[in-house]
């Protein structure tokens, strides 16, 4: 390293230090083709609410878990719902309040306006002040200021603080040159490695007295945001990382003895494409069941002339409530849902009557006769998709 550096550290190499294998490649690969599926795949409105609340509140548990944080998903969701914790809890409730306030800005000046910055030091202190306002003496730095103390954290003896500036201002000028964010020429593998890469360099140079993990972590989903990568994946790292809070720590650690990150680039890619897999998992149920209640409305609309109004309703609302892969019995029919009760509480409404409408959507594909009863006949729109030769055919 330069002689203006008091200490030489050897893994702070700022060069590509690391190989991306067949693996990692693969894994890379796979992680586009989702994002590309969930860029591209419509979502109700209500349902990409629900989407992003769990993005927002999970990344905002995971991230602050990592550093001690012991407040629940449930108890998060307080907070996102303006409910105060109890008084022993405050200070953990502003820990995550601070992260869900920056992913908020962070996701507004990203996505609203269009404003996005290159890594730079001030970009750092400034998600640092975010990290650690109002935690007063519950957080060991100055909210937007370098150390100006050495610090060992666990077996790891962190740079000399004197040599933090120089190596922060070669991590933000090797990023940009490095990654070439902002010559229009990024890859889509590129902004996921850079993520990756700055999150463990940031904990390898350890700026800040306190809050470095949580700022490194903010610096990763920035990048990724950044990047084109969808806002209700924006929780999956930092979530993934918690999860497995053990191999994270040992693949930062082996990372710094081997001075190599393709094992932890291959490692958090693992967890990356997993958790992408899951969204789009969400996104697809979400538009099978969008599909399956236009489904219900063409069937109806198709037989509604000739029908009595009253017993047309009450049909497709039985054929709308039904849940998907529950078996019922008749008997059961009127509790499957509140609209349901609501429905067959009427006078007049028997258990025949039920009967008669069940038949009446099993004479329209919708329902099925099952072992325990009746189920959706939700096959009538699996039949509906592209036919595929099965991975188990063939020797």
């Amino acid at each position: 390293m330069s002689k203006e550096l008091n200490r030489e550290y050897p893994h702070l190499m700022f060069r590509r230090h690391w190989d991306l294998s067949a693996k990692a490649l693969m894994l890379l690969g796979q992680c586009e083709a989702y994002v590309k599926a969930i860029n591209n795949t419509p979502i109700l409105p209500h349902h990409y609410s629900q989407l992003m609340n769990v993005a927002l509140m999970k990344g905002a548990q995971a991230t602050t878990a990592i550093e001690g944080n012991t407040l629940s998903d449930e108890e998060v969701q307080k907070i996102m719902d303006n409910q105060k914790l109890p008084p022993s809890k405050e200070y953990q409730e502003i820990e995550v309040k601070n992260i869900l306030n920056t992913f908020n800005v962070l996701l507004d000046e990203i996505i609203n306006t269009g404003v996005d910055h290159y890594i730079s030091r001030d970009l750092l202190l400034r998600f640092h002040t975010m990290v650690g306002q109002n935690l007063g003496e519950h957080f060991a730095a100055i909210p937007g200021q370098l150390r100006n103390s050495d610090v060992i954290v666990g077996r790891y003896r962190c740079p000399d603080h004197r040599d933090v500036p120089i190596l922060l201002d070669r991590l933000c000028q090797w990023l940009k040159e490095e990654f070439r964010f902002g010559q229009g020429e990024q890859s889509f593998s590129e902004v996921v490695v850079q993520a990756i890469v700055t999150h463990v360099y940031i904990e390898w140079i350890h700026p800040f007295g306190d809050g470095n993990g949580r700022t490194g972590r903010l610096v990763e989903f920035y990048i990724l945001l950044r990047g084109g990568n969808p806002d209700i994946a924006s929780h999956i790292l930092s979530n993934y990382y918690n999860m497995t809070r053990t191999a994270y720590y040992l693949q930062i650690e082996k990372a710094t003895e081997s001075r190599n990150l393709s094992n932890f680039i291959e490692y958090a890619l693992l967890g990356f494409r997993d958790g992408l897999a899951q969204t789009l998992d969400v996104i697809q149920k979400s538009q099978f069941q969008n599909t399956w209640q236009k489904l219900i409305y063409d069937k109806f609309d198709a037989i509604r002339q000739g029908s009595r109004e009253e017993v047309f309703r009450r049909q497709r609302t039985l054929a709308l409530e039904i849940p998907f892969e529950k078996e019922f019995t008749i008997a059961q029919a009127s509790s499957l849902s509140v609209p349901l009760a609501k429905l067959y509480s009427g006078s007049g409404v028997s258990e025949k009557t039920i009967q008669r409408d069940v038949e009446k959507l099993i004479e329209l594909e919708l329902v099925r006769k099952s072992s325990a009863g009746y189920i959706a006949n939700t096959d009538i729109l699996r039949s509906m998709i592209a036919k595929r030769r099965s991975p188990n055919i063939g020797g």
